[in-house]
């Protein structure tokens, strides 16, 4: 039970894989805990259409999703709330605050912070130049209507182009994949498949003409290309998201769990870009919330 000076016994920010197991977990050694979210549970899982890393047989990423909102919404000692932003979080000797954009502020004796990662944009990176500054979407978000016979400009090489190909076995589409030298090991798995064209890149100015984006490019040997394509994604990682406060960041905005106050847990895809994985982030949510129980166990002795 939480002290009487706080309001549960766990605070989870962040509603991913990593912060469900963990609300999941506390429930299981007899904590009750709040978990809050800024969208639906398990948001980016409905946007993987095919899976083929977990347990349990699940192959599509809104399988996984849904089994694991079903199970988290009839888990009675975790409280939800769904639509809400933690906009601060406050580490004390002996408690933590979290702060919600409505204002309400919520104490327990530990948190854990799951909030993961969010894709990089074009401006994040210092080998595209865009001059419009656009927000573009990831790969994994294009709709399977919309692809069909077109083709894609696909900013980056990161791994998720391949579980797209892999998602539309099928599909009549042709992605350019424009990638930087740092991304040359990622698409490996991608370079046979038809469908794909690489484009080694050492900068890429993007252009928009009547509907149409057009690449313009210097290659590794300093040549220019252009490329013209119907949509532009994005491919080009991700770069760690948490609520401002008392978390200790890496130079990369990651927040690696050993450096954090006592009282605050980092789980799944925040703690580094080394094990960003569905497993690794069910494992380590569960983690944190033994590593919490365990910890108030011995405070009580």
């Amino acid at each position: 039970m939480p002290d009487s000076d706080t309001d549960t016994d766990l605070i989870v920010v962040g509603g991913g894989p990593a912060g469900c197991a963990a609300a999941r977990m506390a429930a299981g050694v007899g904590m009750r805990s709040v978990l809050i979210e800024p969208d639906i549970l398990c948001r980016n899982l409905y946007r993987i259409p095919a899976l083929d890393n977990v347990l349990g047989g699940h192959t599509s990423g809104p399988e996984l999703a849904d089994s694991i909102t079903t199970e988290l919404k009839s888990t009675e000692p975790c409280r939800l709330e769904l639509g809400r932003h933690a906009t601060r979080l406050r580490a004390h000797d002996d408690h933590v605050a979290v702060t919600l954009d409505t204002g309400a502020r919520l104490t327990a004796p530990y948190a854990i912070v799951a909030t993961g990662v969010g894709p990089l944009q074009p401006a994040d990176v210092s080998w595209i130049t865009d001059p419009t500054n656009r927000v573009l979407p990831p790969l994994w978000q294009a709709d399977a209507d919309d692809i069909q016979g077109r083709t894609l400009l696909v900013l980056g090489g990161d791994r998720p182009i391949g579980t797209f190909l892999r998602a539309h076995p099928t599909a009549d589409t042709r992605l350019l994949v424009a990638h930087p030298e740092n991304d040359d090991y990622k698409v490996e798995e991608i370079r046979d498949d038809p469908r794909v064209m690489l484009l080694p890149t050492r900068h890429l100015t993007l252009r928009t003409s009547e509907g149409a984006v057009t690449a313009e490019i210097v290659d590794r040997s300093g040549n220019q290309q252009t490329h013209t394509s119907d949509a532009a994604f994005l491919s080009i990682g991700s770069a760690p998201v948490s609520p401002p406060g008392d978390l200790v960041r890496d130079e990369a905005g990651y927040c690696p769990p050993a450096d954090q106050h006592p009282r605050v847990m980092v789980a799944g895809d925040l703690r580094s870009a080394r094990y960003q994985r569905i497993m690794t982030a069910l494992g380590s949510g569960s983690e944190a919330a033994l590593r919490v129980y365990y910890a108030a166990q011995e405070l009580r002795m």
